[in-house]
């Protein structure tokens, strides 16, 4: 029996070698010559003229990549914080057997089918000014009704948070909604008898029973703010002037417009940094958790 069981331990490990190997092959290899082109003075081409910190120095110089690293640590903020909050209140209100509950998981995920770059022209178009939301409110009788945020340097930030949650809130409600389903029901049956308010047996209880699941979650968010691009491109170009700028928005033109790879690949490598430095301690827990 033990020989049987590790033949077919063997087997699935051949079976996955192939792909583990181009896998290993495409994104380590590729992680390691962006960073042999980072520390080179490579413009349209890749050269091996060997420049050191150069690049990385010249990146935390540019004003451009500064204000894109701050759009990102607000918009990340936002982005995590209202998905994870709106997700888990929706999860709730349908884990209440509410009446057509098929209908409404559709379509709270059904935005999350979508391409981002399809979510960035439907939200251009409801935010833009003149037509929209602004419309739909004057004409209901407000005319003098405002809603600009989407040409205001100070607030377009805030109109690629509205799109991107109104995108991923119904993933995170997903998720959650299976950690609460996953709860043992004598658990609710014993809060009740004891008489603890239901807001404090899912603070206290249900919340934290959930951790795996909101590290997955969170995981998940924050490597989705860390290469936000397709929605800034589709919804602002990165305006009005570079307003909305984002990390991944100035490697793209720093590698196809601006010939400029050598930079752009100082600044892939940069935010490699915080992805490792999220993930890093999920991997090592769910380690852990397997031993």
């Amino acid at each position: 029996m033990r020989a049987k069981s590790i033949i077919q331990q063997l087997t699935l490990s051949a079976a996955i070698m192939p792909m583990a190997i181009v896998a290993l092959l495409a994104y380590l290899g590729s992680v390691i010559w962006t960073f042999k082109i980072s520390l080179s003075n490579s413009r349209t081409l890749p050269t091996d003229t060997f420049v050191g910190m150069a690049q990385y120095s010249k990146l935390f110089e540019n004003e451009r990549w500064l204000l894109s690293l701050n759009n990102l640590a607000i918009y990340a903020i936002i982005f995590i914080a209202a998905s994870m909050v709106i997700g888990f209140l929706l999860a709730v209100m349908i884990d209440q057997d509410v009446l057509g509950e098929g209908g409404l998981r559709t379509v709270f995920l059904y935005p999350y089918a979508m391409s981002f770059v399809a979510t960035g022209l439907i939200w251009q178009w409801v935010l833009t000014p003149g037509i929209g939301i602004e419309n739909a409110v004057r004409e209901m009788g407000f005319p003098d009704f405002q809603f600009d945020w989407i040409i205001d340097q100070d607030k377009v930030i805030y109109t690629i948070v509205i799109a991107t949650v109104w995108q991923t809130a119904g993933l995170v409600m997903a998720m959650m909604l299976a950690a609460l389903r996953g709860i043992d029901d004598e658990l609710w049956k014993a809060a009740r008898l004891d008489g603890i308010p239901t807001w404090r047996v899912y603070f206290s209880i249900v919340l934290p029973m959930m951790k795996p699941t909101l590290a997955t979650v969170f995981l998940l968010l924050a490597t989705a703010a860390i290469k936000l691009f397709d929605s800034v491109v589709a919804m602002t170009q990165g305006g009005p002037g570079t307003a909305s700028e984002v990390p991944a928005k100035f490697i793209m033109d720093h590698l196809f417009g601006r010939a400029n790879i050598g930079l752009a690949s100082a600044a892939a490598i940069t935010m490699l940094v915080p992805v490792i430095a999220i993930a890093a301690p999920y991997w090592y827990a769910r380690a852990r958790s397997s031993v």
